[in-house]
């Protein structure tokens, strides 16, 4: 049985090969950057007789079935010279290699792009973006760092609970449910500096790409999106570098050959030297410390004429000291706290080539996430850490042979091993060790998917993916009353499991289906579908960017989280491709979602499934977006309409919030709007706007207080919270605005040292954004509420970029 679904797709390949005639021909080749020898992906590939196209894949080949004959083949990507070749292609197939310029006058006029305009009506794919560097540069920066994450919370259903926090939040789910891949290696903090800057280095990265439905059946493992960063390949012509010099970071990057058009290599470091702007700051902050520095290296092997071999290796670190223990992690008293989080992750990656259009790929993923608590004080010092340790192996099979059918098949395993909490006294001491077990588990997937052309106008993509995981030993578990809820004075007994006993074990198929129908040349209509499993989780009660927050893995208590979301999607481009517009409505279910209990404790709970509690889901939303791609004036205009509740409805009281009802998840953001302008008057001036206005997040307010009278606490007063989620804090907007300078490509235009000037505001106006309402309850006094904001004024900042 699990070879029909593969066999059915290879009939239909065969039938669409013969069904092309006897003057069927293909095109085929791989298109590179002629300054450097990188491979291009999302070349626009246009045949300008039968006016076919195709794009070249993230490795840089492209296929295209014409008839053979006389064509001319246009070959376009933004930033380069379009190049036209004149061929004469025989019957069977024919092999085109094409080296692109870059165009040194080009204006940079499209913000947001796939590599053609018109790809945003042609491909099958729904709720994906994709963004290139160039148009992440544009964006004015927070204290000239340009940031990959802040980039997408400029795009539809991408939103954040507020500044200063590590991750995204898409179409309705939370940050733990996004697979942030950077070449292919998981990263589990995607933050530096309290949540400020993400930690992808600007000048390592090549495009990002962002699916937000109907997710490829490659991917696996989380419950809402998918973010696949991938890094740039290592200039082989020549050495280069590029960098830049700000207020709060550094950079340097530097690429080149080691062996010629054989073994190329590319290091990118990046180091933060804030701490004079704490130093300068309130009293209260002159005793914070915030430091991060990370460094990518990329190496590129090319074996042969089929072999190709790549590493990637990344290391971050990020450390932060706070001057009181109002944010201590752990009950002791203490004169500052010390946290620090890191991630070392390393991705080895073959490609070899079967034939033409015939691929092999096969990967090795090592990725760990380390973060620290320390407390210096002696007589209260300790080290509480945590980790996640991720180790993959991968393959891939797909085949291109005919741009009707291009399909694909591959699988992996993946291991799991996760240390919650482990708490270490120091030498003088008063805290008592304590050790959270460890949690061991195997991930494994299998995938099949065709995208297949039915016709000009309708194209489908089928994908089946099926995923199974294993909680392994050893282990303990503890035992729990029957028809009691789960609470630490109901524990009976512990169920012991020794190494390599399985658990637990869950896994389950997950369709993927997209379908595109076009209407026009310039409009299409899109649907979507799929469902995805996730079994690991981020359980927190703090929406703070403090590495706090506990990962754990499936478990007999915990289940995977599912979800099934469908979208429908209408897309239409105008005036020759100047401009885009896309509509998209989505409808997903949650099943097992988690959230916490009422004053749960997370940290240093060996019994974390009593302060967790699983139910449902959904969420819906409307995207509207409208795109401006050339002319002096570009940009965009986004919208998003989004609610996403949660219900915790459990058998017993205790396992049930806000009474079994329907909430707001903490972050529910139904309305959002985002505007973005780029004015580029000449080569040498571009001036960038953007503004964010969108509706405060859910907060729980007390409704009332009382006072005790007890002897030890007369006069205390305590507040009294009706429903979880129930009010909000007020609605956040901001504007934005750089300023770049470039040196005049026209004067010296064979100049190798390049160089810009980008100045650039945040937060325009000095908005008091409220990140969270607190209430002060001082005794035999009105209560009274306060608003804590992270960014209370405007922040400018000056950077230096050069390139050579």
């Amino acid at each position: 049985m699990r070879w029909i679904f593969p066999l059915i797709i290879l009939m239909g390949f065969q039938l669409a090969v013969q069904a092309q005639g006897t003057d069927a021909a293909g095109l085929f080749g791989n298109v590179t950057n002629a300054a450097t020898g990188e491979k291009m992906s999302g070349v626009s590939v246009f045949a300008m007789e039968t006016r076919r196209g195709a794009q070249s894949d993230k490795n840089g080949f492209y296929f295209m079935a014409l008839k053979a004959g006389k064509h001319t083949i246009k070959f376009s990507s933004i930033g380069f010279k379009p190049l036209f070749k004149e061929i004469e292609l025989p019957v069977g197939q024919m092999s085109l290699e094409v080296q692109l310029e870059e165009d040194t006058k080009f204006l940079d006029e499209v913000t947001v792009t796939t590599g053609k305009p018109e790809e945003n009506v042609q491909k099958v794919e729904i709720g994906a973006s994709r963004l290139n560097i160039r148009s992440i540069q544009k964006i004015p920066a927070f204290m000239g760092e340009v940031d990959v994450m802040r980039s997408l919370l400029m795009l539809p259903g991408v939103t954040t609970v507020g500044e200063g926090t590590t991750g995204i939040n898409v179409r309705g789910g939370s940050i733990d449910q996004n697979l942030v891949l950077m070449d292919d290696a998981p990263i589990f903090n995607t933050s530096h500096l309290f949540g400020f800057f993400s930690v992808f280095n600007q000048d390592a990265v090549r495009d990002v790409t962002l699916q937000r439905g109907g997710v490829p059946a490659q991917y696996g493992g989380r419950a809402s999106s998918v973010l696949d960063v991938r890094l740039k390949y290592p200039n082989s012509e020549k050495f280069s570098g590029s960098g830049g010099i700000g207020l709060v970071s550094s950079r340097l990057t530097l690429e080149g050959p080691v062996v010629s058009r054989k073994l190329s290599t590319l290091i990118a470091a990046r180091a933060s030297f804030n701490d004079f702007l704490f130093k300068i700051g309130p009293i209260p902050l002159r005793g914070t410390k915030a430091n991060f520095y990370d460094i990518t290296n990329k190496w590129y092997w090319i074996i042969n004429d089929r072999h190709e071999l790549t590493f990637t290796g990344y290391v971050s670190n990020d450390t932060f000291k706070i001057p009181s223990d109002s944010l201590s992690t752990v009950d002791v008293n203490a004169s500052s706290s010390l946290f620090g989080y890191s991630t070392t992750s390393g991705t080895l990656r073959w490609q070899f080539d079967v034939r033409d259009k015939v691929v092999w790929e096969a990967a090795a993923v090592l990725s760990r996430y380390r973060a620290t608590t320390t407390v210096p004080d002696s007589a209260n010092a300790l080290d509480l850490v945590s980790s996640v340790l991720y180790q993959n192996i991968k393959v891939q099979y797909s085949n291109k042979t005919n741009d009707r059918h291009q399909w694909m098949a591959g699988g992996g395993i993946i291991g799991y091993g996760i240390a919650p909490n482990t708490l270490t006294p120091g030498p003088f001491s008063n805290v008592q060790a304590l050790d959270i077990e460890r949690e061991k588990s195997i991930e494994a997937a299998a995938y099949v998917e065709d995208e297949w052309k039915l016709s000009q106008k309708v194209s489908v993509v089928l994908g089946l993916r099926y995923s199974l995981f294993m909680r392994l030993g050893p282990a303990s578990f503890y035992q729990y009353a029957p028809n009691q809820p789960l609470a630490e004075d109901v524990i009976t007994e512990t169920e012991v499991y020794q190494n390599g006993d399985v658990i637990q074990t869950y896994g389950g198929l997950e369709p993927r289906a997209a379908l595109r129908w076009a209407l026009s040349p310039a409009m299409s209509v899109k649907m979507g579908y799929n469902r995805m499993r996730q079994y690991i989780h981020l359980i927190s009660n703090t929406t703070a960017a403090l590495p706090t927050a506990r990962w754990t893995s499936s478990s007999p208590y915990i289940r995977p989280q599912i979800a099934d979301q469908v979208s429908l999607g209408l897309f239409r481009n105008l005036k020759n491709n100047r401009f885009e517009t896309s509509a998209e409505v989505y409808y997903k279910q949650l099943q097992n979602v988690l959230d916490y209990k009422d004053g749960a404790d997370i940290v240093l709970n060996p019994a974390l499934e009593t302060a967790v509690l699983q139910g449902d889901g959904r969420a819906y939303g409307l995207e509207l977006m409208a795109k401006k791609n050339t002319g002096f004036w570009t940009g965009w205009v986004s919208y998003t309409y989004a609610r996403t509740f949660l219900q915790m409805n459990g058998a017993f009281p205790e396992e049930r919030i806000n009474n079994g009802n329907w909430y707001p998840a903490n972050f529910d953001r139904p309305h959002t709007l985002n505007t973005m302008a780029i004015f580029r008057p000449n080569l040498m001036v571009t001036l960038a706007f953007n503004f964010t206005l969108s509706s405060g997040r859910p907060a729980t307010f007390p409704y009332g207080r009382y006072t005790l009278f007890e002897p030890t606490i007369f006069g205390a007063n305590v507040p009294i919270y009706l429903n979880r989620n129930q009010d909000r804090i007020p609605a956040y907007h901001r504007l934005d605005f750089s300023i770049t300078f470039d040196q005049n490509p026209e004067l010296r235009p064979d100049r190798r040292w390049k160089s810009s000037w980008v100045f650039s505001l945040y937060n325009v106006y000095a908005r008091k954004n409220a990140f969270s309402v607190f209430y002060s309850l001082r005794p035999y006094a009105t209560t009274e509420a306060y608003k804590l904001s992270i960014f209370a004024s405007i922040f400018p900042s000056l950077t230096y970029n050069f390139k050579f």
